[in-house]
């Protein structure tokens, strides 16, 4: 595979503390003042868009730089450390004087996973951190998690605007993916309605979860289902039909070219434009607008072997749609790319040990691998 891609955005170092042989219907039958909760050795690994999509398609074989902004702290070695192991650290960006972001994820089986975060230098990565020379030529430009990066959302996110904006004017195709928002904060309290008008006219593939995107566009429908789902998983008490399809022809109306709405265990539902707005996806990736265009469908998840954490799970099923778009496959055969990969990954702790390759999907599935 000949086309070139960049994954730019968040990176962190992510630490995950081995909680097995515990199964508990709510967090705080886990997590308790005073308790002792005793647990096994962490993992310790790279985390956000940039690592978990951009090694993920680097596994999957695609030709793929990575840009992240870390600190010249000891999280910043360690990053630089992991990303030297794939061949991958030639896009970090060490900024002298922050410190380097970080997650502790708490992964409870049986239970959606808990975070404590902090940003670090992902708060100040803008668009001249960007290297244009490792952009000019690419098909592809993918950029995970301005939530989660202050100067993304500030001031109505001009700056992602400008990020998006430029790149598309380079003809390379452009890719957005969000993240989970805290209402407690500054991220939280922004009009991500308007920061996504602006922002998605620039946007040719459009890939956020439904919990993030009915968050951020359809902000009382979402209170209506977390109030009905209280500690149950957000995504089991939406509908397709009455939920997802409708939010997704909305990211249409605002401008992206192809939407792709991950839905958690019950699959993934894509939706894409008419030939006009198809034909405004970046030529550099020279896609196939007949094989694209006016389409969309759901593609049901498939079944773990087992399930140990879904962090990252969503990240990497985004790797396989784009890593199957460069491959030139239609918007089907991509999604199914994704949702498979994305099963994987949640009977790993981390995002990266599940990934196989498309063809070790086809055997699976035509060996009788199970949809939910």
């Amino acid at each position: 595979m000949s086309k070139k891609a960049v994954v730019a955005g968040h990176i962190c170092l992510d630490i995950t503390p081995a909680i097995t042989g515990r199964r508990a219907e709510h967090m705080q039958d886990i997590l308790r003042p005073g308790k002792l909760l005793t647990v096994g050795s962490a993992d310790i690994h790279t985390g956000g868009a940039v690592a978990n999509t951009g090694l993920a398609m680097k596994l999957l074989g695609a030709d793929v730089t990575l840009i992240g902004k870390i600190g010249d702290d000891e999280f910043g070695d360690i990053v630089t450390n992991i990303m030297t192991k794939y061949d991958a650290k030639d896009g970090l960006i060490r900024s002298r004087g922050d410190h380097t972001s970080y997650s502790i994820v708490i992964a409870v089986p049986g239970l959606d996973r808990m975070f404590m975060h902090d940003p670090g230098a992902n708060d100040t990565f803008c668009l001249d951190d960007l290297p244009m020379d490792k952009i000019e030529g690419a098909a592809l430009f993918h950029f995970g998690y301005p939530p989660v990066m202050k100067r993304m959302y500030e001031d109505d996110g001009s700056e992602l605007v400008r990020i998006m904006k430029k790149v598309k004017s380079m003809g390379t195709a452009t890719s957005l993916d969000l993240t989970a928002v805290d209402p407690d904060t500054e991220s939280g309290r922004a009009d991500w309605k308007k920061i996504l008008k602006e922002t998605l006219p620039y946007v040719d593939i459009f890939v956020p979860s439904i919990e993030e995107i009915m968050f951020m566009i359809c902000r009382e429908r979402y209170e209506e289902i977390s109030r009905e789902a209280k500690e149950d998983d957000f995504v089991v008490h939406t509908d397709i039909e009455r939920d997802v399809i409708p939010v997704a022809k909305q990211c249409l109306d605002m401008g992206a070219g192809t939407v792709l709405v991950k839905c958690g265990e019950k699959g993934i539902y894509y939706q894409t434009s008419d030939r006009e707005r198809m034909a405004q996806t970046g030529a550099n990736l020279e896609l196939d607008i007949s094989a694209w265009e006016s389409k969309s469908g759901f593609v049901k998840s498939f079944v773990p072997d087992r399930v140990l954490s879904a962090t990252g799970a969503g990240d990497t099923a985004i790797a396989a749609f784009l890593t199957s778009v460069l491959k030139g496959y239609a918007p089907d055969v991509c999604t199914k790319y994704a949702a498979a990969t994305g099963a994987l990954a949640v009977s790993e702790y981390d995002a990266l040990s599940g990934i196989k390759s498309f063809e070790e999907i086809d055997k699976r599935i035509e060996n009788g691998w199970k949809e939910n």
